[in-house]
């Protein structure tokens, strides 16, 4: 089993929310999972275009270090998302990334990953940037087993805190891989989405090719 953990805080070691994510990588590794940071931050990831080539051709027209990423990604068991609120958003570093996901979106590329989130915040606004993540991995077709965060004024303790929170978390995403854990109103939400979605699909397929061809292979749609 594997788990990759995704750091964006461009303040690096320094980084508070990178104390978190460390704790969970060890709690996942204490529980038998083979684990790996990835420091998205460091990466050369670039906007994305909208050229649509992902859609018809199942690969990024942009040649830079996404691809690796995402391959990383891909043969992953589990994700550790992280990120720092900065103005009650993720990281611009860590929004590139999702931003250059919608070929994971349009064919659910993460169903039957696990996840779980990760932040850090000078203040109290702490569960909507968890949940910025989280739906992410929802909308790509993976499950969230919730997340861990911390508001930096509350002092040391609270630090220790979530840093043994996230510990736990990480062994419990472990868990969560190993038992299949299932999670309705997620999955009641992805029915619902792909439900919807189709009627795009079907819209473009003359444009979409290789986002139709996959539909139809998964027998979400019929010609």
């Amino acid at each position: 089993m594997k788990i990759v953990g995704i750091s964006s805080s461009p303040r690096g070691k320094n980084s508070n929310t990178l104390k978190l994510l460390d704790a969970a990588l060890e709690g996942a590794e204490e529980a038998g999972a083979e684990v790996e940071s990835i420091d998205v931050a460091k990466m050369k990831i670039k906007f994305c275009i909208a050229c649509d080539k992902c859609h018809k051709t199942g690969e990024c027209s942009i040649k830079d270090d996404f691809s690796a990423l995402l391959t990383k990604l891909l043969e992953a068991d589990g994700v550790i998302w992280s990120s720092p609120n900065y103005i009650t958003n993720v990281t611009a570093q860590l929004k590139t990334v999702f931003d250059r996901c919608p070929l994971v979106i349009h064919e659910q590329l993460f169903d039957g990953k696990y996840s779980m989130s990760l932040t850090t915040a000078g203040g109290n606004e702490i569960d909507f940037i968890l949940d910025i993540m989280n739906n992410f991995m929802i909308q790509c077709g993976g499950k969230a087993i919730g997340g861990v965060g911390c508001s930096m004024y509350l002092g040391p303790e609270a630090v220790e805190t979530a840093i043994e929170k996230s510990r736990e978390m990480g062994k419990d995403l472990v868990e969560a891989i190993k038992e299949k854990r299932q999670y309705p109103e997620q999955e009641a939400r992805q029915k619902a989405w792909k439900e919807g979605f189709k009627y795009s699909i079907l819209a473009n397929k003359e444009h979409w090719t290789h986002n139709c061809d996959y539909w139809m292979e998964k027998g979400w749609i019929k010609e």
